[in-house]
């Protein structure tokens, strides 16, 4: 978030203070507006993020989705299992990166 914040021109912060705005005003108005689409590729990438770290942690005993490939696929060796469950993980992260990628497109303001 902070880098994002960050690469909002200084011009446009300064404009809005000059035109009277009040800090609240320059946050939400300004600095959130102009930052957005930086947002919200930090957003997904965090979720992609999740993703990945839960499916690490399923492999040490954590469940879901990575405790299945481990324990079904690959322990008792079921490729099709295992398969299945690393193109299912692909997908996951391949939506959230096209869906962040696309709304950020539409957001993005330069």
């Amino acid at each position: 978030m902070e880098s994002s914040l960050k690469e909002v021109n200084k011009g446009v912060i300064e404009a809005a203070i000059s035109l009277g705005a009040s800090t609240s005003q320059v946050v939400l108005k300004v600095l959130i507006k102009e930052a957005l689409s930086g947002l919200i590729l930090g957003i997904t990438l965090t979720i992609v993020n999740i993703i990945g770290y839960s499916a690490m942690a399923g492999v040490i005993g954590g469940g879901g989705i990575g405790d299945l490939a481990v324990r079904y696929g690959y322990q008792r060796f079921r490729t099709d299992i295992l398969i299945v469950t690393v193109i299912i993980l692909i997908l996951l992260v391949e939506i959230t990166q096209r869906t962040g990628n696309y709304f950020a497109k539409k957001i993005d303001r330069r």
